[in-house]
């Protein structure tokens, strides 16, 4: 992943995908485009049951 993607993941969104292998493992395998794409979904979750949720969906193959 490009390092600046990577430096610019939001705290809790790093964290959230920490917890979950699965979901890191998709994240991993998206695109440039389809992981900025997820990143700036990022900005409208507002807890941390939100993110979660937001995460599982990656985990689920639901994003793109």
């Amino acid at each position: 992943m490009d390092n600046n993607l990577l430096n610019s993941l939001p705290m809790g969104f790093g964290m959230a995908l920490a917890a979950n292998a699965e979901a890191l493992d998709s994240f991993a395998k998206l695109s440039e485009e389809q992981k900025k794409k997820v990143l700036d979904g990022t900005q409208y979750i507002r807890s941390k049951l939100e993110m979660r949720n937001y995460v599982n969906q990656i985990a689920e193959g639901g994003m793109l």
